[in-house]
């Protein structure tokens, strides 16, 4: 049987670009969290900040050693640009999707899936935690 993780993140900027964190939550085939984690991350845009979350997050279920992950995020631009339906024109997003690209290829299957802002609590509470806390 593969290991399953469901992953759900977050990253937001205050100002676009301005001080930003990543929210992120993974979760085992009954929802229950395994480990989550918000964190500054410095100056940044709000799409900078939502790929990185993802990134973080991919790291941490490959080190977990996740199979299968299903990946949840409120940005649609991001996964749009992962499921290949938008192109990635932005200089600064390039490496970021180069990195989480190269990162998918560890795992059996991956999916991303756009959610609602209100479907994604959790990690947007862990990205405004980290933000208040820096």
């Amino acid at each position: 049987m593969s290991k399953i993780i469901i992953l759900r993140t977050d990253g937001g900027a205050r100002g676009n670009p301005g001080p930003a964190a990543i929210g992120v939550v993974l979760e085992d085939e009954q929802k229950k969290v395994i480990k989550e984690f918000g964190r500054y991350i410095g100056e940044t845009t709000n799409n900078q900040a939502e790929y990185q979350a993802l990134l973080a997050g991919l790291t941490e279920a490959h080190k977990l050693g996740a199979e299968e992950v299903y990946c949840y995020l409120d940005s649609e631009l991001v996964v749009k640009q992962l499921k290949r339906e938008y192109k990635v024109k932005d200089k600064e997003l390039a490496p970021l999707f180069i990195k989480i690209w190269n990162l998918s290829q560890n795992f059996k299957k991956i999916s991303y899936h756009h959610i609602p802002r209100e479907q994604n609590k959790h990690a947007d509470m862990l990205v405004n935690k980290a933000l208040d806390n820096n």
